[in-house]
């Protein structure tokens, strides 16, 4: 005979007192960053909570993603996630990067592609990687470094989006080598341009400053062949 079913009554149910902020918290985060695979992006939500790393989580909803039916790969507010994630180290292992991704739903093929452009070995240089991820949401070195900004600026989403320029040179030096069709001199005389500009704005670099300097520089060779090498 099957067992009678047991009636518990409201007292006797004991609810922990951090469990609703908990799930209210949960849930907010899942409708900011609309994971693909819900279940899987769980499983990573609840681990990072758990060890007090940062969450899998966007800043705010990205209205054109959450609007199309099929996964396009990276996009800002993700690549900002894998940012918060796997920047504090500078480093990071090839297996930890692949985990976080798979984590956000991210195609595979899109990682390896990064991957193999960049030659990296089992241990990522993490800002390498980041710059070249900004290339796969740009295109070009120009809208690479406009996403670079836009997603490690600590300006307010409506402000300039400013970085040090310090960090300007490590990407933009990293990609415009990496395209081999920038001569130096080129590279030389744009940074010069922009460090001009940085001194007169407390050390930092918006891409307004840049992306006028590349509108003007309509002779600089190989700018407009970037995006083919450096297309992801």
């Amino acid at each position: 005979m099957p067992l009678p079913e047991t009636t518990y009554c409201s007292q006797q149910i004991n609810i922990p007192p951090v469990l609703p902020d908990i799930l209210k918290q949960f849930s907010k985060a899942a409708i900011r960053t609309q994971p693909q695979d819900v279940l899987l992006w769980s499983a990573a939500y609840f681990t990072a909570l758990s060890e007090g790393k940062p969450l899998p989580v966007k800043d705010r909803l990205e209205m054109n993603v959450a609007t199309q039916k099929t996964d396009t790969g990276l996009t800002p507010g993700l690549l900002k996630v894998l940012h918060k994630q796997l920047s504090p180290g500078q480093t990071c292992p090839k297996e930890e990067l692949q985990k976080k991704w798979m984590a956000l739903s991210l195609p595979m093929d899109q990682l390896e592609s990064i991957l193999e452009l960049g030659n990296f070995s089992s241990n990522i240089d993490w800002m390498q990687f980041f710059a070249l991820s900004c290339c796969a949401l740009g295109g070009n070195i120009t809208m690479a470094m406009k996403f670079a900004c836009e997603i490690l600026t600590e300006d307010e989403e409506s402000d300039a989006a400013r970085i040090p320029f310090d960090t300007f040179v490590e990407l933009y030096t990293y990609l415009a080598h990496l395209d081999e069709e920038i001569p130096q001199n080129h590279i030389d005389s744009f940074l010069s341009n922009l460090q001009t500009q940085a001194e007169h704005q407390e050390g930092m670099i918006k891409p307004l400053d840049f992306i006028y300097l590349h509108n003007m520089d309509t002779a600089s060779p190989g700018e407009e062949k970037q995006s083919d090498k450096l297309r992801i």
